[in-house]
């Protein structure tokens, strides 16, 4: 009887003895996506040669960290470092432009100035998209619905830890008919 084995098993046997090892730290390779307890994409990550050999680098998650794959992704790093500098920017120009602005928002309301509904991060974010700032009602960050009339300050928060300041005039319908 022979025994015959698939190609597959084959590259995995051969690529498993070419797999640097280190004493008691196991085989060192290099994530080309993020495996949730292991680490994100472009880290580098000792693992067991039997995780290594049977999910992580068959099932393309992982291969060796040789030099070359360690200094293509160090260039790739610099790339998204400058991208991710660049968004930075980009927020912090919206939240400077978000702070000088000043929205209005008609809303029915009674002689006292009570609002018969509310206004929330929906009607805000709507607002905001019609002066040509598009953002979600995630980003808008209200302690809790506004319910009369009159001048608010709301949070604006763009992510990395940015946020802006937002003024929000909440006015009567204009036109409406006394009954």
């Amino acid at each position: 009887m022979t025994i015959v084995k698939n190609k597959r098993s084959r590259n995995v046997a051969t690529i498993a003895k070419r797999l640097p090892r280190e004493e008691n730290k196991g085989i060192q390779l290099l994530l080309i996506q993020t495996v949730d307890p292991l680490g994100k994409q472009g880290d580098i990550v000792y693992v067991k040669p039997g995780y290594a050999n049977n999910y992580l680098i068959p099932q393309g998650l992982a291969t060796a960290a040789t030099d070359h794959h360690k200094r293509m992704i160090e260039k790739h790093k610099a790339k998204l470092f400058e991208i991710h500098r660049q968004r930075l920017t980009g927020f912090q120009t919206l939240a400077e432009e978000i702070r000088r602005k000043s929205i209005s928002i008609e809303a029915n309301a009674n002689e006292e100035g009570h609002l018969y509904g509310s206004v929330g991060p929906d009607d805000i974010a709507k607002a905001l998209r019609l002066d040509n700032i598009a953002l979600t009602a995630d980003q808008v960050r209200l302690t809790g619905p506004l319910k009369e009339l009159g001048l608010y300050t709301v949070r604006i928060y763009l992510g990395h830890d940015i946020e802006s300041e937002l003024k929000v005039w909440v006015v009567p319908v204009v036109g409406e008919k006394d009954k």
